[in-house]
């Protein structure tokens, strides 16, 4: 049995349980999980044990009724679960959701043992943060996320950097945990998050579900890269209406999106051609199902000047619930090798920016063989 807790119970999260809980009862099919049913960890161990977030509207409901919000057809076993309090820390600012937190009520020391002591309790194996992208600025060391808790500084920390910081603390006093940080802020490329995860039993996997275009570009980049073309330029933009397109309005957040995203640029061709690769924009009635677009212009033999053309529709929140479903299981087994800190192996395949810091971007059919063949699972294409 996985269990596993919700950080952030919003459109990906609430896809996430709901396809969880029908792919248990046999009602849908499991496209989308890359390693489906081959994990020695099957998707009917997973059991979601707990769930935090900071909208009023959803915190003391069941997480059937929450999820029942994204999907009409949310399953009735979702009813066990209550909606906790969380942690939000301006998290929500500039969104049309009214934020409560246990960092309105308490100081984020009290915060983190509430918490704790909360987890003790539901005692999961896994956490998953799908927090709203933060704005967010990386710490120097172990030391210095130590002591900005200690001091209840909470200009320097956000959401997710308490929410590691608390599991840190769980994984320590309880043998041993996994957090899966599927947003931007910088935490399995952070040397002193990995350090404070490797010292207190808590794997880190991050940063940065890779999901719609930003795998695809860097599938084509590593085609033209094998092919000795040479990228000119790439422009490559997604336009949303879910909330987290909104939250991406704000500079900061977006800032923090575009690093994830541009990474790739230069870890696989080898220089760091021009690009706009960033969210651009917030368009309500697209909903989840973002519209992305991409154009690389690239020399080919003889002078030759090609471009590539991409378009397409992609659902937001069922791309990146369908990489959870993998990353739990995964998560579950780093723990019992002791993988503690992150795991390079899996961040490659599944991550925008996968740590740690000092690894880069590689071809994601070289990340997938390297990911199975740490999971244990023979090659697929070698």
């Amino acid at each position: 049995m996985v269990r596993v807790v919700i950080l952030g119970q919003g459109y990906v999260a609430s896809i996430f349980a709901s396809g969880l809980e029908k792919i248990k009862s046999g009602k849908m099919e499991l496209y989308g999980v890359p390693l489906a049913d081959e994990l020695p960890i099957k998707i009917k161990d997973i059991e979601i044990v707990g769930s935090y977030d900071v909208d009023a509207g959803k915190i003391g409901k069941s997480l059937y009724e929450v999820v029942k919000a994204y999907d009409p057809n949310a399953p009735e076993s979702l009813k066990g679960v209550t909606v906790g309090k969380g942690i939000h820390l301006r998290s929500l600012r500039n969104l049309p959701i009214q934020a409560t937190g246990l960092d309105d009520e308490m100081s984020l020391k009290e915060a983190v043992d509430h918490l704790v002591n909360e987890w003790k309790e539901l005692k999961p194996d896994v956490f998953v943060n799908v927090c709203t992208t933060e704005a967010f600025i990386p710490f120097e060391s172990k030391e210095e996320i130590e002591r900005a808790i200690e001091e209840d500084n909470r200009d320097r920390l956000t959401a997710t950097q308490v929410y590691v910081y608390a599991a840190a603390k769980y994984a320590k006093e309880v043998g041993g945990a996994a957090f899966v940080n599927a947003i931007p802020t910088l935490i399995a490329n952070s040397p002193a998050f990995v350090e404070l995860a490797r010292e207190n039993n808590l794997v880190v996997f991050g940063d940065d579900g890779a999901t719609g275009a930003t795998p695809l570009t860097a599938d084509v980049l590593s085609h033209l890269a094998q092919r000795n073309r040479y990228v000119l330029d790439i422009a490559q933009f997604n336009i949303g209406g879910n909330n987290d397109f909104l939250a991406l309005t704000d500079k900061e957040r977006n800032k923090s999106k575009e690093f994830t995203k541009s990474s790739i640029v230069k870890d696989l061709l080898g220089y760091d051609a021009p690009h706009y690769i960033k969210p651009t924009g917030f368009l309500e009635p697209l909903s989840d199902k973002k519209f992305i677009a991409m154009h690389i212009e690239y020399i080919s033999f003889n002078g030759a000047h090609d471009e590539l053309v991409i378009t397409g529709r992609i659902n937001d929140s069922p791309a990146l619930a369908g990489l959870l479903v993998d990353l739990i299981r995964l998560g579950k087994i780093a723990v019992e090798k002791k993988e503690f800190g992150t795991v390079y192996e899996v961040n490659a395949f599944y991550m925008k920016n996968p740590g740690p810091k000092e690894r880069s971007n590689i071809p994601r059919i070289i990340a997938h063989e390297k990911m199975r063949m740490w999971a244990g699972l023979k090659p697929k294409w070698l």
